[in-house]
C-alpha cells in the first residue's frame, strides 16, 4: 500500500512539472436554450490516454469538437499545444489540426475513394507533414500498423464495419499526430472487433507516444485503455480518477456507471 501511494505521488508530481498538451478552463457551450457544456475544466498530458465517460447527450462529442474548433465554444479558454484555439487565425488552426488526429464515430471515409486515396487525402492537404518520405510508403506503413495493408486498393463498400474503423484510424495516424481524439471508437462493433480496436489504441500509445482523449459509454473500453477517467454529468466534469478509483466511489451518481 505504501509503495502504491509513493507511485501515485510521483505520478502527480511529474504531471505538475509538465505542461498539458490540451487545457480547458471553464468552457461553456449551448445550442439555443439548451446548455450542453457548463464550465468544463480539463487537461491532457503527454503520453496519456484520457477517457471521458458520460450518458448519451452529456456533451462528450460536443467537447471534442470544441477542442478542435469544429464547434465554437461560447466562452472559456481552450489551449492546444500551447496555442489559444479561440484566437488563432485560420492558417494556424489548419496547422494545429494537422497535429491532432480525429477518429470519427462513423469512420467518415470517402465512399468514392479507394482506401489508398482516403489516406492520401490528408497528406495532400498537409504536404508539409510528408516528413521527407514517399507518400506511398507512408500509406503502406499506416495501413500495415492497423493490419490492413492488403486493403489498399479496395473501396470502403468492400470493408466490414471493423475494417472501416481501422482504415479511418490509419488515416488518422498517417500525419503522425501528437494528439488523437477518439469519438466512441468501439461503438457499433461486435465484442471481438471492439477488443481489437482497444488493443490498437494501446499499441498506438505504446509505439507512437501520442496522447489521446477517448470518449465512450463502453465501460470495458474505459477500463482497458484509460490512464485517467473523467466523468461528465450535467455538462460538468463531475468526477476524475483512475478507473479503479472511480469504481470504488460511494457517490451514487458515480456508482450508477458501474452497475
Amino acid at each position: 500500500m505504501i509503495n502504491a501511494l509513493k507511485k501515485e505521488a510521483i505520478r502527480i508530481n511529474e504531471r505538475k512539472k509538465s505542461q498539458p498538451l490540451i487545457s480547458l478552463q471553464q468552457v461553456y457551450k449551448s445550442f439555443g436554450a439548451t446548455q450542453v457544456l457548463r464550465g468544463i475544466d480539463l487537461e491532457l498530458f503527454e503520453g496519456e490516454n484520457l477517457v471521458i465517460i458520460g450518458k448519451s447527450g452529456s456533451g462528450k462529442s460536443v467537447l471534442l469538437k470544441c477542442i478542435v474548433r469544429l464547434l465554437e465554444a461560447d466562452s472559456g479558454n481552450i489551449s492546444v499545444l500551447g496555442q489559444d484555439m479561440l484566437e488563432v487565425d485560420q492558417y494556424t488552426l489548419d496547422r494545429l489540426r494537422a497535429q491532432i488526429g480525429f477518429l470519427f464515430q462513423g469512420s467518415a471515409l470517402y465512399d468514392s475513394m479507394t482506401v489508398k486515396e482516403n489516406l492520401l487525402f490528408p497528406l495532400r492537404r498537409h504536404p508539409e507533414r510528408l516528413f521527407g518520405e514517399d507518400e506511398d510508403d507512408l500509406v503502406y506503413d499506416a495501413l500495415d500498423s492497423v493490419g490492413l495493408a492488403h486493403t489498399i486498393d479496395l473501396m470502403p463498400e468492400e470493408l466490414s464495419g471493423g475494417m472501416k474503423r481501422r482504415v479511418a484510424l490509419a488515416r488518422t495516424l498517417i500525419l503522425r499526430p501528437k494528439i488523437i481524439l477518439y469519438d466512441e471508437p468501439t461503438s457499433g462493433l461486435d465484442p471481438i472487433t471492439a477488443k481489437e480496436i482497444m488493443e490498437l489504441i494501446l499499441e498506438i500509445q505504446r509505439t507512437r507516444h501520442a496522447a489521446a482523449v477517448i470518449i465512450t459509454h463502453d465501460m470495458y473500453c474505459a477500463q482497458m485503455v484509460a490512464n485517467r477517467v473523467v466523468m461528465l454529468i450535467d455538462g460538468r466534469n463531475y468526477a476524475e480518477g483512475t478507473f479503479d478509483e472511480l469504481s470504488r466511489s460511494r457517490d451514487p451518481r458515480v456508482r450508477a456507471f458501474f452497475k
